[in-house]
């Protein structure tokens, strides 16, 4: 199956062919004919599939055919996406789709002065890609206008649902007309997602390219023992030896992430550190600096574990384990994208047993120990029902906010973003539940 084949306008299949995508993902090729004609749907794939193409050619083609309301341009597509940097990454993405067409994309994100947003929004707007707390800012003001919207987009809406962004999704909800096209895009199809779908989504057809929670195949995955206080040694050791690969590492906590790469950067290694602390253009820097290779580690808080498109990154290692274990899922999938292999590696400290021993279930396969010699921990991790558990029982908090071998896959899919561009961190303005001014990660 060709993109030729699935119908879509001389136009994007032009845009396609100057970007190399020449074949389409699973989940393109089931949902672009759907979207096409016009249905709504609720879609599912692991991530990294590209998602983000199969509902942004579609929307593409529907705006570009069809002629806007005389006057100023309103929104007629909205895109709603949980972080900063996933607004970045859909908006360049549908850019790059839509280059050779004449739509105009504009990003509401927080982190960022509001008079620039006003200002782009007064120019005139064909599709808005917004977070839902600096969406609301603007309807409270009376910046934006949703009631020309014919394409309502709900991205990542799991993890929208995991910020409690659900109260501002329903505001939004009823600004947009009844009379609307509504894709829904999601990891998984959880219970809540299809309470979600049922609320906002008519006669859905239903995609899913992935069983849930999956985990591609091409991802090794391992475990070192290590006591927790040893583990920033450890983690040095094993750049040291892997010198030449560029790693993504999970922390805990804002403040963990700053000082693990301050360490870091001490013993010799160029890391830089993105968490809901640091302003956009700060977090925007980061990536930056990692994807052109200047920073060689990049240290995260759970902000970046949806979204952040990085090509051939190799290794994602977890410093501290998440505190959910569907978390994992979202961290790890960071390496082994779009057919290549990549490694996950966790440093395990005794008193995170029982979160691996999560991670195991939900992976139905037992993750391999590895002891280092000269780090063994003090006592065993043990992963029996027994083994003791974080003060919070591992229960969510509130939003605080293998190697890959050097051939490429023979052919490149449309993914999540355009080749340099990433995103992957909160982008509400730090607002919370319901639109309310909270923490971030």
């Amino acid at each position: 199956m060709t993109f030729e084949t699935l119908g879509l306008s001389p136009a994007l299949l032009r845009a396609l062919a100057e970007n190399g995508y020449a074949t389409p993902t699973p989940i393109q090729a089931q949902a672009i004919p759907l979207a096409l004609a016009g249905r709504d749907l609720l879609g599912a794939a692991q991530t990294g599939t590209g998602k983000t193409a199969a509902f942004g050619l579609p929307l593409l083609q529907r705006l570009a055919k069809e002629t806007p309301a005389k006057g100023p341009r309103k929104p007629r597509a909205l895109v709603l996406v949980p972080t900063r940097e996933l607004a970045v990454q859909v908006a360049e993405s549908l850019k790059t789709y839509g280059r050779h067409l004449r739509l105009n994309v504009t990003m509401l994100f927080g982190g960022v002065g509001m008079q620039p947003q006003v200002d782009n929004l007064r120019r005139g707007v064909d599709i808005l890609v917004a977070c839902p707390g600096r969406l609301i800012d603007h309807l409270e003001r009376g910046t934006a206008k949703l009631d020309a919207v014919e394409v309502l987009v709900l991205d990542e809406a799991d993890r929208m649902l995991d910020m409690g962004f659900l109260p501002a999704i329903k505001r939004i909800e009823a600004r947009v007309p009844k009379q609307r096209q509504t894709l829904l895009f999601s990891a998984t199809f959880e219970p809540r997602i299809r309470t979600l779908a049922l609320e906002f989504l008519h006669n859905p057809q239903e995609v899913q390219v992935a069983a849930k929670n999956m985990i591609v195949d091409t991802i090794a995955h391992r475990a070192h023992p290590v006591d927790n206080d040893r583990k920033r040694e450890l983690l040095v050791e094993i750049l040291a030896r892997r010198h030449t690969e560029q790693v993504l590492v999970f922390g805990k906590t804002k403040h963990g992430c700053n000082r693990l790469a301050e360490q870091l950067e001490k013993s010799g290694l160029k890391a830089v550190a993105i968490h809901g602390n640091k302003s956009q253009a700060q977090r925007q820097k980061a990536l930056d600096q990692f994807k052109a290779g200047k920073a060689r580690v990049l240290v995260a808080t759970d902000v970046a574990a949806r979204g952040l498109d990085i090509p051939d990154l190799p290794l994602v290692i977890n410093h501290d384990l998440p505190m959910v274990a569907e978390d994992y899922v979202h961290r790890i999938g960071r390496t082994g994208r779009n057919g290549a292999t990549g490694e996950a590696l966790s440093l395990v400290s005794p008193e995170e047993g029982a979160l691996l021993r999560d991670i195991q279930k939900m992976l139905k396969a037992e993750v391999l120990m590895e002891v280092v010699p000269g780090y063994e921990p003090s006592r065993p991790v043990r992963l029996d029902a027994g083994a003791p558990r974080p003060a919070n029982g591992g229960r969510r908090q509130a939003p605080t906010r293998g190697h890959r071998p050097h051939g490429k896959p023979a052919t490149r899919h449309a993914h999540a973003g355009p080749k340099q561009r990433g995103g992957g961190a909160r982008s509400d303005g730090g607002r919370g539940r319901g639109g309310q001014r909270g923490t971030r990660a």
